[in-house]
């Protein structure tokens, strides 16, 4: 029998099954024999389980916990999003599934998840800790406190201050170089995410460092896509799942810290031309902002001071949450649209309706979207039913809470499914079908939760938005989007979920450029 009164000390149960300590036991295994290696691994295994599912158990033994889920093997399900929204046929929207050694709570609704990250998004506002890295500078990822708050504050006001007046217009003219090169292929099939992915990048890259040199674009762009495939790998997916794997081997863990630090070298070079360059009371980019704002928050905040760091960090997410989000989106949409070419026929008179004939000189202005309402609508029928993100970053309560009912201890991690809630019947009519009038009735149709909501809801949307306005009415202004000479459509199945990203399977299109009749080239309503 195991003596319970053994476990219900939290310091004992750290000392046994912290880092530090199970570091300490592999050195002494590494001293063993080969032969017996094996067995202790496993005996090991068996102990550190046992261990943590008697302490759990004995630590919830008197609260209402959500249901459990039975097995242990969820996190391996190839559509993960959509076999956790199944679950809620038996369990309801709320339920436990085991993730290794610990149980997760997985929200499924949108009123649950609306429950926890915006009425009660102080008890739920938290990030798990990762053994294996250090999270404290790093926006998306990093815990919840007031360093946190003000680092937040700072990227946001770089965003919507610092580069106000100046994103639409690069956004505008780096999308016009994009349908120019476009035009220059004369309707060859092209790999129209690889080219979306750039010119993306070349966005975030003028917005943060102030040039669009293709030479660091490709620099970028290549550094970000590689840590994409790393962080999809398996061998780094399953650390989250059995984490003590961490410790043994692992060359897919070896290559991300790879790239890890190719990573970090290029934004430590831009950060010094920065630093050796920038003028007080100046700036010229997103990085000038933020190093200027960082000196002046940091004054007398003591333990809310930022740093280089911080900027740093802001950096990386700008970039691994603006670049392939954004053009896996742009994807998404231009796939449903060689599906549904009614509705891009329909597109296509509306701009023709509001801004004349393409190869125009107007400029699209972002202020003036309610005036392409179709278009608006389609961007957030894409955005519901192909959420890039389709689970949220896990959550981890600060104190303990409830949803609907249950108790949900302090430390407990918090999975939102996106996608589910985007998909929820008691919300959605017709939630699997792609209908972007869905939008177009006024109070009807509920705010998608594709970005998140609450206290960590999506930095980067309102950029996001701008681009996927300003990019899709540029090309369905000038192109008529069709697919290959052989016929084929593009699967409107999403890749095996791995990772983070909803990924859409490669595919091919002809952006056939459009030739218009002359129109009167009065000014449109929606130029300035």
């Amino acid at each position: 029998m195991w003596d319970l009164g053994l476990i219900t000390s939290e310091s004992w149960l750290d000392g046994w099954l912290g880092p530090s300590a199970i570091k300490s036991r592999v050195r002494v295994l590494h001293k063993c024999p080969a032969m017996v290696l094996p067995g202790l691994w496993l005996l090991l295994l068996l102990l550190l389980a046992g261990t943590r599912w008697l302490w759990g158990q004995w630590k919830f033994w008197n609260l209402h916990l959500p249901p459990l889920a039975p097995g242990f093997l969820h996190f391996l399900q190839p559509n993960l999003p959509i076999y956790l929204l199944g679950l809620t046929r038996k369990l309801g929207p709320v339920y436990r599934i085991r993730m290794g050694l610990q149980d997760v709570v997985v929200l499924n609704s949108n009123s649950t998840i609306k429950e926890a990250l915006i009425k009660k998004w102080v008890d739920f506002a938290g990030r798990p800790t990762v053994p294996y890295e250090k999270l404290d500078l790093d926006l998306s990822r990093g815990d919840y406190s007031s360093t946190w708050r003000t680092h937040k504050k700072l990227s946001r006001s770089a965003l919507m201050v610092g580069m106000r007046g100046s994103t639409e217009p690069i956004v505008e003219q780096l999308t016009q170089e994009f349908c120019k090169r476009m035009r220059a292929q004369a309707g060859a099939p092209v790999d129209i995410h690889q080219e979306f992915s750039f010119l993306t990048c070349s966005i975030i890259c003028y917005l943060t460092f102030g040039d669009k040199d293709d030479t660091l674009v490709h620099t970028v762009h290549s550094c970000v896509q590689d840590l994409m495939q790393a962080w999809s790998h398996w061998s780094i997916q399953i650390l989250d799942i059995i984490p003590f794997l961490r410790f043994l081997p692992n060359p897919g863990l070896w290559k991300l810290k790879r790239f890890r630090e190719n990573r970090d070298r290029i934004v430590k070079q831009q950060l010094k031309l920065h630093q050796d360059s920038r003028v007080a009371g100046q700036w010229r980019d997103m990085i000038d902002y933020m190093l200027q704002g960082m000196e002046q928050l940091s004054e007398g905040h003591g333990a809310g001071e930022l740093h280089e760091g911080h900027v740093h960090m802001s950096v990386v997410d700008l970039f691994i949450g603006g670049t392939e989000t954004t053009a896996t989106t742009l994807s998404w949409t231009v796939a449903f649209l060689l599906h549904h070419p009614e509705i891009q026929k329909r597109l296509q008179e509306e701009l023709d309706l509001r801004l004349g004939p393409s190869g125009g000189s107007s400029q699209i202005l972002y202020k003036n979207r309610a005036q392409l309402p179709l278009l608006m609508a389609t961007i957030a029928e894409v955005l519901r039913l192909r959420p890039v993100v389709p689970l949220a970053l896990p959550h981890r309560t600060t104190r303990a809470s409830s949803i609907s009912g249950y108790d949900i201890p302090k430390d407990t991690i918090i999975i939102p499914n996106i996608q589910g809630a985007n998909l929820d019947e008691t919300v959605w009519e017709l939630p699997t079908q792609f209908w972007p009038d869905r939008f177009l009735e006024p109070g009807k149709s509920p705010r998608t939760l594709s970005f998140g909501c609450g206290a960590r809801v999506c930095l980067g949307e309102p950029l996001a938005q701008l681009e996927l306005f300003v990019i899709l009415a540029h090309l369905l202004q000038a192109f008529t989007l069709l697919p290959p000479p052989d016929g084929t459509l593009p699967s409107l199945k999403p890749q095996n979920y791995s990772g983070v990203n909803l990924l859409i399977h490669p595919f091919q299109v002809r952006l056939q450029p459009r030739n218009l009749a002359p129109q009167d080239q009065g000014q449109s309503p929606l130029t300035g």
